[in-house]
């Protein structure tokens, strides 16, 4: 056995080093299967393609779910990541108390993080299953979406999304969630 260890902390633990002051809103951190990662400030373009989708789901979807922008998820025992946005059953007073468990869909907003968006994230929604994941892929200017979660026994958390369609500019998509709104790309990109 190694000397040195990683330190691995339960969610429960996270939420107590918030609560406590420990850890900030401005350390911009997530907690991904037990290590707490620190996310890079956000540039103008990927602020606003959070602003646009954001804007976008909540007038497509208005009282029949809630919209979240960069508010955490309590996936399993062991991850808090706050997805760009996420479409969650509710509304905003049903998660006074806790984050929620689930989601009908998420997007991430992704430029110099698409690496960890397509493999870490991308695996992390699957085995919560999260049956439908976008990300706004700001560098090459289309939507990557990935849907039919399954598991993968090569994939970062043994699953990943058995569908995935890169839609560009000129094209359109509806969430499974939602087959009756229509979302352009050019829409929600900045």
């Amino acid at each position: 056995m190694s000397a040195v260890q990683v330190r691995r902390w339960t969610r429960h633990e996270y939420d107590h080093m918030i609560e406590a002051g420990v850890l900030t809103p401005e350390d911009h951190l997530e907690l991904i299967d037990g290590e707490i990662l620190a996310t890079t400030p956000q540039g103008s373009a990927h602020a606003t393609g959070v602003s646009l989708a954001q804007e976008a789901l909540r007038a497509a979807f208005g009282s029949e779910a809630h919209i979240r922008a960069q508010l955490p998820l309590a996936l399993g025992s062991d991850s808090e990541p706050e997805p760009d946005v996420a479409v969650v059953a509710g509304s905003t007073r049903d998660y006074r108390d806790a984050h929620p468990r689930a989601a009908m869909l998420v997007v991430e907003v992704a430029d110099t993080t698409l690496a960890h968006d397509r493999d870490v994230k991308g695996s992390l929604y699957a085995r919560a299953g999260v049956p439908e994941y976008w990300i706004l892929n700001l560098t090459e200017r289309h939507l990557e979406v990935y849907r039919d979660p399954k598991p993968v026994a090569k994939a970062r958390f043994g699953w990943r999304y058995e569908t995935v369609e890169r839609l560009g500019p000129g094209r359109s998509v509806s969430s499974l969630a939602l087959p009756s709104a229509s979302f352009a790309v050019a829409d929600l990109l900045p």
